[in-house]
């Protein structure tokens, strides 16, 4: 089978011709170049452009895996879970304030955060995720700050013995990494025993970049060499890979996390 296009029009159209051909019942146009309508609802094709040039050997894979995914959360959306099966499910996700271009701000469960970010909450099922709407929220008697609640209580109970490799430069700059590759990530930034368990690796406080989902980097306040290579990495991997977030540090102190894009 030959590979998808690299091309975003040509890409585009190949994902509308697999759509209609494999889920025939719904109403499929391209409204952009990498904008999708799906029965009056926008999907932005660019995470999954990214997905396909990351492995472009399996692309119809991907694509196809992504489509029947998308057709399987509409219909969890349609029939929503109650709370007493999703709180155990609700988990934070950290997105660009980019993701607003394509959805209404209003609807989507969310807290606003530094560097231009939000966390949304999701409700993590077994071959997706699904985005929790305010909706939602309100017919299950919560508001934002008790979803805010659960989620991070989940997250931290997730994967709770996660291993971070330290890796130490020659001039003496330090990267923790954390790969777990679940989605979560560049999420677990948010846990609260985060400095406490990082912060006598990297010598006090420290800076954290989530170029995208699944990355994590915890890095030292220094050499500034050091920092200047770690930068030039988080940008080539903000620039190709899916679910980007942002290009700039986190800095993460005992009193909380701050963004750094303004002070840059």
């Amino acid at each position: 089978m030959s590979k998808m296009p690299r091309e975003p029009e040509a890409f585009s159209e190949v994902v509308v011709q697999l759509l209609t051909s494999r889920f025939p019942g719904h109403h499929v146009e391209l409204a952009g170049a990498m904008d999708l309508v799906i029965d009056g609802r926008h999907l932005a094709l660019a995470n999954l452009f990214r997905m396909v040039n990351c492995d472009p050997d399996n692309g119809f894979e991907i694509v196809n895996e992504f489509l029947v995914r998308i057709t399987e959360g509409d219909a969890v959306t349609a029939a929503p879970l109650p709370l007493s099966l999703a709180r155990s499910r609700i988990m934070p996700r950290i997105q660009p304030n980019t993701l607003f271009e394509h959805l209404d701000r209003e609807q989507v469960a969310h807290t606003p955060w530094v560097n231009d970010t939000a966390i949304v909450y999701v409700i993590d099922l077994p071959r997706m995720t699904v985005s929790i709407t305010l909706e939602q929220v309100i017919r299950w008697g919560l508001d934002i700050d008790e979803v805010e609640m659960l989620a991070r209580a989940n997250l931290s109970q997730y994967t709770p013995s996660v291993e971070v490799r330290l890796i130490e430069s020659e001039e003496g700059g330090r990267v923790a990494i954390l790969s777990v590759q679940d989605g979560y990530d560049a999420a677990r930034l948010l846990m609260d025993s985060l400095h406490g368990r990082l912060a006598p690796k990297l010598r006090g406080d420290f800076y954290v970049a989530a170029p995208a989902r699944d990355i994590f980097l915890a890095v030292s306040q220094g050499p500034d060499g050091f920092l200047k290579r770690v930068q030039s990495r988080v940008d080539r991997d903000f620039q190709r890979l899916p679910y980007p977030i942002t290009k700039d540090f986190f800095l993460v102190t005992q009193d909380g996390i701050a963004g750094t894009c303004c002070a840059a």
